[in-house]
Order: structure tokens, then C-alpha cells, then sequence
């Protein structure tokens, strides 16, 4: 069994620390005013090396860079930042007096995620400011590996049904055995068995049609489904059928044909282990049965997959204890 991995529901309602880098002190006094107006906490740095600096410290969520800078210019500027695996997602406004579309492609091309030119209207600054902040959470926030929403987005959407007062159910799915197919086959192919329950899980939502359920990639072979309690059946019944007649061609064809792997333990000894199989916990919040913390819900369908666990073959266990007291 894969480590866990758990749901981060913790949310911050502050929008950011801006690292504004300008050799221009009224220019960097302006922005910095126009930040602080609009919520932002404003850092300054008047080149590149003191910026390298500064953010090796205080680690911004973003930098506005002025393009032409002694010592290092902001475009040398970008490329260290993106050389720096630390520092390579940190989003860049590129700001200069040079409006030539050649600029802006160099800019742009070093690195920069957008590019304004001097003058520039303060709204318009902050609102790129706020597109580009939110462009970026939302990508971190994706699992490379599926595309899927991540623990944030999990966590966020479940806060929202709790806040709702509607009827809900959370389902917390994991791969029995996938530790046997990383032994046999590697990382590589265990990532194609989880992609391949991604893909499962995703046409299983989508065949269970309105209201919308919600699907998030935890981390590992670990996801979680958010959807009314009408929906946990046809959509497990859909996602156990449509992932077990997947990964029947994932396997070698020698493996998919006798029905095991053999795995080497830690004496060497080979031992069999079945083809993977799913477990789904679920707990629901309905009826006299309401949770008011986002993270009871998602302690209890985690103990229910551990149920379902210990049943044989693909298995769904449904939390039906009335209170939750």
C-alpha cells in the first residue's frame, strides 16, 4: 500500500507578497503604493542582486521587474530564476519603457509569465497582478501526473458542501496491491495504472451527470470523489468495472492471464500477489447525520476505505452510522 498523503483544509486569506524589483525609486514607490492599496504586502529591491537576495530570504509569491537594471538586467534576472529549480515557478510581470513587440518577446521569452510597458494604469497593474497570482495557485494546485484538482481544491470544495447544508457524500478511493506493481514493473508503469484509474474515475463522473460530482487527485494512487449520496453507487459501479477491464492490458500478458504477479519479499522468497482491485470508503453527511469540520468527513470515508480494505476484491464500504456522535 502506497503512503498517504492528507487533505490540506487550511485556506489564507492573504493575497500576497509582491517583490517589486526597479532601480527607479518613484517608479518602485508607485507600484508599491498601488500594491499596498489593494491588499497586497509590498517588498523592494533596486537590482537584480539585491533581488536574488531578497527572495532567497523572504521567498515573495511574486515579482514585478523593471527590464533595464544595472548590475543585472531583468531579464538576466528571470533566467537565473528559472535556472533555480527553488525559484522556477515563482510568477514574473516584466515591466520596461520599451514597447517594441521585440522586447516583448525577449521579455517574454527569458521567462517573464506577462509584460506591461511604461506608463501603465495601476488598476489594470494590480488586476494582471491578481490574474497571474491566481493563474498560478491554480496550477500548483493541478496533480502533474493526472491534471486533476489537489488536496487544496479538495479541501475547498468539501468546506463548500459543508457551508452549503446540503446532502453529500465523500468517497475516498486507493489501488489494492499497487505496491506489487511498482515491485514488478517500476515507477513508470505504476504511474500508467493510476492515470489509468484518473481516467476511470473521470468517465464515471461524467456518466453520473447532474448535480455535478467533484473529482481530486490526493497524491500517489489515493482520489477523492465528492458527490450527492445518490450518485456513490452507479459512479462505483462504473469506476470498479471500467479500471478492472483497463488494467487487464497494463499488465504483461503472461501476468493478466494467470491472474497474479510474483513479487520477491524482503527474503527473496517469490510470493503471488492478485491483480489490483479498488477499495472506496464513504461517508455521508445527510439526514441526522451533518458534519461541521471538513476533515471528520474525510477521517471517516479514509476509515471506511480501510474497511472495504479488508474485504476481498474490489470493494465499497458505506458509513451508515446515523449520528455523529
Amino acid at each position: 500500500m502506497s503512503e498517504r498523503s492528507e487533505v490540506s483544509l487550511e485556506t489564507s486569506n492573504k493575497l500576497g507578497l509582491i517583490l517589486i524589483v526597479d532601480d527607479d525609486e518613484d517608479i518602485a514607490r508607485f507600484v508599491g503604493i498601488s500594491l499596498k492599496l489593494h491588499g497586497f504586502d509590498v517588498m523592494r529591491a533596486a537590482d537584480g542582486l539585491e533581488a536574488l537576495e531578497l527572495i532567497e530570504r523572504a521567498r515573495p509569491d511574486l515579482c514585478v521587474v523593471d527590464l533595464m537594471m544595472p548590475h543585472i538586467d531583468g531579464v538576466e534576472l528571470t533566467r537565473r530564476l528559472r535556472a533555480n529549480p527553488m525559484t522556477a515557478a515563482l510568477p514574473i510581470i516584466m515591466l520596461t519603457a520599451k514597447g517594441l513587440t521585440v522586447d516583448k518577446v525577449f521579455g517574454l521569452t527569458a521567462g517573464a509569465d506577462d509584460y506591461m510597458v511604461k506608463p501603465f494604469d495601476t488598476s489594470e497593474l494590480c488586476a494582471r497582478v491578481e490574474s497571474t497570482l491566481r493563474r498560478n495557485r491554480e496550477y500548483r494546485e493541478v496533480s502533474p501526473l493526472t491534471g486533476l484538482p489537489g488536496n487544496t481544491r479538495i479541501g475547498r470544495e468539501i468546506t463548500d458542501r459543508v457551508r452549503s447544508g446540503t446532502d453529500y457524500a465523500v468517497a475516498y478511493i486507493d489501488i489494492d496491491r499497487f505496491k506489487s506493481v511498482n515491485d514488478v514493473y517500476g515507477f513508470g508503469r505504476g504511474d500508467e495504472f493510476i492515470s489509468a484509474l484518473a481516467r476511470s474515475l473521470h468517465r464515471a463522473v461524467i456518466e453520473a451527470g447532474l448535480p455535478p460530482a467533484f473529482l481530486g487527485h490526493i497524491g500517489g494512487d489515493d482520489f477523492v470523489i465528492v458527490c450527492s449520496p445518490q450518485q456513490v453507487r452507479p459512479l462505483s459501479e462504473k469506476a470498479v468495472l471500467d479500471y478492472e477491464k483497463t488494467t487487464d492490458g497494463l499488465y504483461d500478458e503472461r501476468d493478466a492471464a494467470r491472474g497474479y504477479v510474483e513479487v520477491r519479499d524482503r527474503r527473496n522468497n517469490i510470493q503471488r500477489a492478485a491483480l489490483v482491485t479498488l477499495s472506496i470508503g464513504v461517508a455521508l453527511s445527510s439526514g441526522d447525520r451533518r458534519f461541521s469540520d471538513p476533515r471528520e468527513i474525510i477521517a471517516l470515508a479514509n476509515e471506511m476505505k480501510g474497511v472495504a480494505k479488508s474485504q476481498p476484491g474490489s470493494y465499497v464500504a458505506v458509513d451508515r452510522r446515523l449520528s455523529a456522535g
